[in-house]
């Protein structure tokens, strides 16, 4: 599955790289699909066991991969003509893809990366510290998947087109992601900061997953979620310098990155398992506020490096505050429903409060001249 995911992954780069970017994006809701069915079919009606049904699942992932390229073969042959397979490294381009890979990989997988590093010490720490930081860490990613990978996919591509125009046209180019990140990004943040037990609850309090289980985890999102601004601005940094076939910036202010996260996550979360909730300990909540400013280490010296290179750019002090005005009064709004509602079950009550939510900021932006940011055309 993995193999023909990485094909999936040169399909898309194709498609990205001739603004087809649907297609893509879409695609994966097949590999998610097929996982879905084998659980559902295979768990909810056949009756297998925990252990075959981990296997079946195995077997449903790798069908899904393969739809998954399926999926998006009939748009990328249109693309392929004089392609030809081959091995040589004189071909145009292999010997800097080869050149390019560790710096890039270090700097896009560092998110993953200092998650396996607090994975590891958070089994240092009282039981449950590695369960309760999965949790929080699978919100967390969500919004750095959805909205800080994606634009920073959909830029890359433009910026290498705007390389030759001068320093000026790619700073407002940069600045324009910005500030669409800024629209998506500020909401996320104040929502997972004050509503954070609201998705805690709805997706994960079942079972023997209780109400202590899901305060603590919504204190470890509310850590993760003050670094999200920065984190998911540096993917559209970093999309900056590759666009000029700058892959070492990016990659060095990363392995600064892991080493101050880690240093901050292991001086907090000591001191921190020793405040409970219930039975549950927070010192996961240290790594996570070591990873928030890690991921503002990153975001203000690519900022620096960036701006030594094009010159000024930023999503402006203007629109991040309007942006945020409207975040704010729609969360208040959030927390007063939450308050005032009658208790029903975790999942109702955050339909019930998270989609009004959504609606008034989308109102509010709107009003405030922040509203939901338009795709750029071809042209622009």
């Amino acid at each position: 599955m993995t193999g023909i995911m990485v094909i999936s992954a040169w399909a898309l780069g194709i498609l990205n790289s001739h603004r087809r970017f649907f297609v893509s994006y879409v695609a994966p809701v097949v590999w998610n699909l097929a996982m879905i069915a084998v659980l559902v079919g295979f768990g909810g009606y056949l009756a297998f066991g925990a252990r075959d049904l981990v296997v079946a699942l195995a077997w449903g992932a790798l069908v899904g991969g393969v739809l998954q390229f399926g999926v998006q073969v009939p748009f990328v042959l249109p693309y392929m003509k004089g392609f030809r397979l081959s091995l040589g490294r004189g071909v145009t381009g292999v010997r800097e893809a080869i050149h390019n890979f560790t710096p890039v990989v270090a700097a896009r997988g560092v998110v993953n990366l200092t998650g396996w590093i607090d994975t590891i010490l958070a089994g240092m720490i009282a039981g449950g510290a590695v369960a309760l930081l999965g949790y929080a860490q699978t919100l967390y990613v969500l919004p750095i998947s959805l909205f800080g990978m994606s634009v920073a996919a959909a830029e890359l591509p433009e910026l290498s087109r705007m390389r030759g125009d001068g320093g000026a046209l790619l700073a407002g180019r940069v600045s324009t992601a910005l500030r669409r990140l800024t629209f998506f990004i500020v909401p996320s943040t104040l929502g997972y900061i004050f509503l954070g037990d609201l998705p805690v609850a709805a997706i994960y309090q079942t079972g023997e997953f209780g109400t202590a289980d899901t305060l603590a985890t919504w204190a470890i999102l509310a850590a993760f979620s003050l670094g999200l601004t920065a984190t998911t601005s540096s993917r559209v940094l970093s999309s900056a310098f590759y666009a000029l076939h700058d892959t070492r910036t990016p990659a060095r202010v990363a392995y600064l990155r892991v080493a101050v996260t880690t240093v901050a996550g292991v001086a907090l979360m000591f001191p921190l398992d020793h405040v409970g909730v219930g039975q549950r300990h927070l010192g996961a909540a240290g790594l996570a506020l070591g990873a928030a400013l890690g991921g503002w280490v990153e975001y203000l010296l690519l900022r620096r490096a960036l701006g030594r290179r094009v010159g000024a750019h930023g999503p402006g002090v203007s629109p991040v505050l309007r942006v945020t005005l409207a975040a704010a009064i729609a969360v208040a709004v959030g927390v007063g429903l939450q308050i005032v509602l009658p208790p029903v079950h975790p999942a109702l009550l955050a339909v019930e409060t998270l989609v009004p939510v959504g609606v008034l900021y989308i109102a509010c932006a709107t009003a405030f001249g922040v509203g939901v940011p338009r795709r750029r055309s071809r042209a622009a």
